[in-house]
């Protein structure tokens, strides 16, 4: 488990959610929210890929940044 802001885990949570949305939730133990971030980076890839007809579908791109920052901030009680 990681202890808080800035500590080693929480960075390599932070990279693991700027690659794939989620995946940095997933490594510091909080299921529920690794697969909400996942979600809604599909939902807003698809949603940006349908609205630009395919040339910028920037919305994986934009949640996996929110992700990152999220996993980063990560601060586990107790």
């Amino acid at each position: 488990m990681s202890a808080g802001q800035g500590s080693t885990g929480n960075v390599i949570a932070a990279l693991c959610s700027f690659f794939i949305p989620g995946l940095g939730q997933l490594v510091q133990g909080r299921v529920l929210a690794a697969i909400g971030w996942f979600v809604f980076a599909s939902v807003a890839f698809v949603a940006t890929w349908l609205l630009t007809l395919s040339l910028l579908p920037f919305g994986w791109f934009l949640i996996s940044v929110f992700s990152c920052i999220n996993a980063a901030m990560y601060r586990p009680r107790g």
